[in-house]
């Protein structure tokens, strides 16, 4: 599995603080929502040449990390 630490960076001043792909104004809300909308990670990697396999690959094990460290709440 990436590392998704070596790819994704998140600073107050690029993206209002979204997490982004380093060096890149490409936030992983955006590759996820490619990712949904059924694309494939050839055509993202077409649209955004700049971008690696493993660049993809870090922002789905990051949104993966988010929802394992996320709490459940059930309602009553």
């Amino acid at each position: 599995m990436v590392d998704y630490k070596q790819h994704i960076h998140s600073d107050s001043k690029v993206m209002l603080g979204k997490p982004t792909i380093k060096g890149t104004r490409i936030t992983v809300e955006l590759l996820l929502r490619k990712l949904a909308d059924g694309y494939s990670f050839e055509e993202i990697l077409g649209m955004y040449p700049h971008l690696k396999l493993d660049d993809i690959l870090a922002a789905v094990a990051y949104a993966a990390a988010m929802m394992e460290s996320e709490e459940v709440i059930i309602a009553a």
